[in-house]
């Protein structure tokens, strides 16, 4: 929510009021109010050992990354390819494994950390790139592995939930409406390490775990779903600030 400040003119000094008070019998002059987001404006990091800068935005009283991680501006069209950013097998850190031009491997890892920045695919069930699940990944600010900001997280499913049902429309094109800009970026297969539904359909992970698999927001032209699936599949990135 923003805080709403009236600057007042009174006998050639200026005040900010940030609520109501009793102004001075003398003659003033409301000449200006100014919005401040407690979210910011924008937040600097580092993302594939450079330093980027991302815009932020306020809504639904939580503060949203302006694009997808990896994204190299806003979205101006659902299917802008160049909003669609990069696409993370879940729990994996900024290793590299997200970029669209990213090597391939079938070996599984034994740690949180690969040691690589290969994708991973091609394993049989629970289809994780670990050999052994860890739901402790990606779990908060201080996760293990979090791509995010620091203080910067990614969203549970619940909070999916709120933003979607906030949309003009539960569909890709309501995504797309909303201050968020979400885009349809598609994904990338855990068994062929293939791209599909490129520029048709987006899916964004959470942080919330069901059993072996993660849920994430699906969108698609005749609606949304929030529902499991398998980790070693690669899906989009949002980021979420923790209040």
């Amino acid at each position: 929510m923003a805080i709403v400040i009236t600057v007042i003119i009174i006998g050639g000094g200026i005040y900010l009021v940030m609520n109501p008070v009793s102004i001075p019998t003398e003659k003033s002059e409301e000449i200006e109010e100014i919005k401040i987001s407690p979210c910011g404006s924008s937040v600097t990091f580092t993302y594939k050992g450079n330093p980027v800068t991302y815009g932020i935005v306020e809504h639904n009283n939580m503060c949203w990354l302006d694009r997808n991680l990896g994204a190299s501006r806003v979205a101006t069209v659902l299917n802008d390819a160049s909003a669609y950013g990069d696409y993370f097998q879940w729990g994996r850190l900024d290793d590299g494994h997200q970029a669209s031009t990213s090597g391939e491997n079938t070996i599984l890892s034994i740690s949180d950390e690969p040691g690589h920045s290969n994708f991973i695919y091609g394993m049989d069930n629970p289809y994780d790139w670990r050999s052994s699940p860890n739901n402790n990944l990606w779990q908060g600010i201080s996760g293990i592995n979090n791509p995010c900001p620091n203080g910067w997280r990614l969203p549970t499913s619940a909070e999916w939930n709120v933003e979607r049902l906030s949309w003009s429309s539960n569909d890709s094109a309501g995504a797309f409406a909303s201050p968020l800009k979400l885009t349809v970026p598609g994904f990338r297969h855990h068994q062929t390490a293939h791209f599909t539904t490129i520029g048709s359909y987006g899916y964004y992970w959470s942080s919330t775990v069901s059993g072996v698999s993660i849920f994430n927001l699906g969108l698609y032209t005749n609606g949304t779903s929030i529902i499991p699936f398998h980790r070693a599949f690669a899906f989009s990135v949002r980021c979420l600030k923790e209040k």
